[in-house]
Formats: C-alpha cells, structure tokens, sequence
C-alpha cells in the first residue's frame, strides 16, 4: 500500500533517485503522505458513478504513530534532562566548550536534527560569525556529500542543489529574476569556501553554474563545516537506516481501517433505507420518525444498519495492530496499569526498554557522530578565530585533548533509589575503592552537577 501511495506523489527525475525515497518518508512524518490522493475517503463513486476503490481515498483518521515514536525517541535522547555533558580531560576545556555549546543552542538544534533526520539521514552546518559559533540544521533531500579519498569518514564537498520559483527568489534580493519561471538554486561546501551559484532557469540544465560573487564566502576553515549524520546503521549509500519504516505499512492500514469504523458509525446514526416492492406511494420519501412509511400488505420496509460488533472488531483489530507496529520500532509498548514494581527509575526502564534500545542506537548516530564531530570543529575554529562567549574573548583550546560525553541516566531516581545510589558511592569512597573526585562524577548527575572540579573545591572549602 505504501509504494501505491507514493505513487501518486510526483517524482522529479532531474533529482537524485535518493529524492523520492525521503521525500515519502518525510510526508509519512509530517502527516501529508495522502495529500496527492484524488478522493476524499466519503467518496465512493466518481462523476461517471463508478467505484473509487479505497486506495485512491484519503484517510478520514490520521494516527500518527510513526510521528510519536520519533518523538518519543528524541525526547528520551536530547529532552532537557537527558542532554549529554561534553568531558575532557582537561576541565577548562570542558567548561569552555559546554559554555560554547551552551550559548549556540546546541540542544535545540540536535532535537531538530533528530527530528529530520529520522527518514535517514540530516545535516548540521557549522559558522563563526563575529567571533560567535552558530549551528543550523540542513535537511539531507537535497544535498549530496563527497567523501575524501584519503579519510572516507571526513567530507571533501558537499553540494546543494533543488528548483525554487522566481517569485521566491524576488523575495531573497535576486535581480533579472522572471517570478514565474523555475529555477535551479545551488551552493557548494568545501574546506575553504561556500561558494553560492546564481539561479539559471531549469530549461538550461545543461547550462555552467556562475558563481556569485557577492554571496560566496571564504570560511578558511580547512574543513568543510557541516556534520553529516546517519540515523541508523543500514540504510542506502549516504543515508542511514529510517527509524519508523518498518512500521509505515501498519501505520497506513489502522488509518484506512479506524476511517471505515467512523464510516460505520456514521451509517448506523443515518441507516440506509430499503423498501420492499410493492410500495403504495410514489412520492419522495423522507425518513423520520414524523413520517410514517404506507406500504401495501405484501410490502415491507426496513433500515440497513451496521451492528456495534463490527466497530468493536475494528478497534480490537488496530489494538492488535498498533502493537505489532510499535514493536517492529522498539517503541513503548508499555502500560503503566500492568506494572506490579513501584514507580521508580529502574521501573521506568524496565517498562520502557524497546524505546530505551533506540535510543541507545540514535545516542551513538546524533551523539558520537553529531555532538562531538560539531565540538571537535568548535576546538580547531578557536584556533584560527578569536571566539567570544557571552561577550568576553575565549582562548584557543588544545587541538589534542580527548573528548567524550557523559549521558545522564534514562530517567531520574526516586528518593529511595537516590538514597541508595548514595550509600553505596559512600561506602566506595571510605574503603579507598574509589577517589572522591569519581564519587562526585558518579552522582553528578542525579546532584545536577554540571562542573566536577568546581563542586570538589566547594567540598574543599566546606570541609572543617
């Protein structure tokens, strides 16, 4: 049902075929998969009265199951309380770059990331501008990467390429521009350069690209500045594995099945009604119960209606269904009802686990090969710009300190578990088992201890 669908959904074949595929993976996240269908799902017959069959309708109900996994999963991976601490082991370049960070809106921007980049994969652009870092985010559909020959995990080029209308293009400052036609839109990224293209009309395809001078810059950066990132493992050539794939099928199959349980309903609240000849009155009929149908003696009339057994099929039906589909993409399948432990954070894991091996997957994609490849371009930019934080100068960090994260726990303890937690980290400290600094780091994060060293000097200062 999913590949009928997209086709109905028009292909541009001047565009890589990769195009297509995100761009109906994206429709399914944003909801707007069935928007090219012809027929709305109450249409039964066309003009000429014939049958529409069910696959050319759109939906009436919409579940966004795939839309709620991807969410679910985020949230769990970069929502306030789970965003991960940048570790060095130099301390001032912790503090430096997690104020940097910090200031950029990392957070922000890697929940949009993993947002979009849940169809395979997304982009993440890297800028100094006036001695401050900035980080946006770049759907994939339209770029293709270029990997170096010599280190194929480090980007050689990447190039942007997609039509945009003139009338658009009137609107970004763009002269001699006709707001009717079409165009291709192009830039380029490399190690030194953003080279941007002016737009040339797509029936000149075969046309060279003029640079435009006035827009390109020269970045001098010696590394192209964006991060691409896989979703998944898997996937096809530059693109990662889809998070929600192999639960689209499911998806569209509740949606058509929860439309024809409100058909139901609606027929039962408006039955049809059937006369049986021979009927006494030629006149228009009019159902109610003001208006009382004569017919002859061997007559009969009744009102076709769907019984409640059938809706509750239905809905059993996608019950079963939606299971199916959030377990093909360790979504939560849990119930809060059916949990016999008390409410603490082992509980919540322990209920949550399919969603908590996802997100362990995304944290090594979006984290590792995300946060820390966008870090690793902050320390090596200090080297060539002056970079500001909050106002005041920030000196060149150290290209060759080692930099890792640090995740907080899935969900926060309970006071019992805390309590617990703190006993046992104790108890290693006074045998000598462990340091007081790495006492302090196991409990940072329940503590909200953001900077290590400065708790262990307020430790210090507080001792008697």
């Amino acid at each position: 049902m999913f590949e009928t669908i997209c086709d109905a959904i028009p292909v541009d074949r001047a565009l890589p075929a990769r195009v297509a595929r995100l761009e109906a993976l994206r429709r399914v996240l944003d909801g707007t998969l069935y928007d090219n269908l012809p027929y709305q799902f109450h249409e039964e017959r066309n003009g000429a009265g014939e049958y529409i069959p069910l696959r050319l309708r759109r939906p009436s109900v919409r579940y966004g199951l795939c839309r709620v996994v991807v969410e679910d999963s985020v949230a769990l991976l970069f929502s306030a309380g789970h965003f991960p601490a940048i570790e060095s082991p130099d301390e001032n370049t912790s503090r430096i770059l997690s104020g940097l960070l910090t200031e950029a809106r990392l957070n922000e921007v890697m929940i949009d990331a993993a947002l979009r980049g849940s169809v395979g994969s997304v982009a993440v652009l890297f800028r100094v501008l006036s001695g401050r870092i900035f980080f946006s985010v770049l759907e994939s559909l339209y770029l293709t990467p270029v990997w170096s020959a010599t280190a194929p995990d480090e980007l050689a080029r990447v190039t942007e390429r997609y039509k945009v209308n003139g009338a658009d293009l009137l609107a970004q400052g763009y002269e001699d521009v006709d707001p009717t036609g079409l165009y291709w839109f192009q830039r380029i990224w490399d190690a030194q350069t953003e080279t941007w293209f002016l737009p040339w009309p797509i029936d000149m395809a075969m046309a060279a690209p003029v640079k435009d001078e006035s827009r390109s810059v020269e970045h001098g950066l010696g590394f192209v500045p964006l991060v691409w990132i896989k979703n998944l493992p898997g996937g096809e050539g530059v693109d990662g594995a889809c998070t929600f794939r192999s639960a689209i099928e499911t998806n569209i199959e509740i949606d058509y099945q929860l439309s024809q349980a409100g058909r139901g309903l609606k027929y039962s609240s408006d039955p049809t009604l059937l006369i049986k000849e021979p009927a006494t009155s030629d006149n228009e009929i009019i159902k109610g119960a003001g208006n009382a149908l004569v017919v002859s003696e061997k007559g009969d009339a009744k009102l076709l209606e769907i019984g409640g057994t059938a809706a509750e099929a239905v809905i059993s039906y996608v019950r079963t269904l939606r299971e199916f589909a959030l377990e093909s993409v360790h979504g939560n399948r849990a119930s809060a009802e059916k949990l016999a432990a008390p409410q603490s954070g082992r509980a919540l894991e322990l209920m949550n686990q399919g969603l908590i091996w996802l997100a362990d997957n995304l944290r090594i994609s979006y984290g590792e090969g995300g946060i820390l490849a966008l870090a690793g371009m902050v320390v090596k930019a200090s080297n060539i710009f002056q970079l500001s934080m909050r106002g005041e100068a920030v000196p060149a960090l150290d290209r060759n300190q080692t930099l890792g994260l640090r995740w907080p726990r899935w969900y926060p303890l309970s006071a019992d578990d805390r309590l617990k937690e703190a006993q046992a980290v104790a108890t290693l400290a006074n045998a000598g088992q462990i340091s007081r600094g790495a006492a302090v780091k196991a409990t940072a994060a329940m503590n909200d201890i953001k900077d290590i060293e400065a708790e262990l000097n307020a430790i210090e200062q507080d001792a008697p």
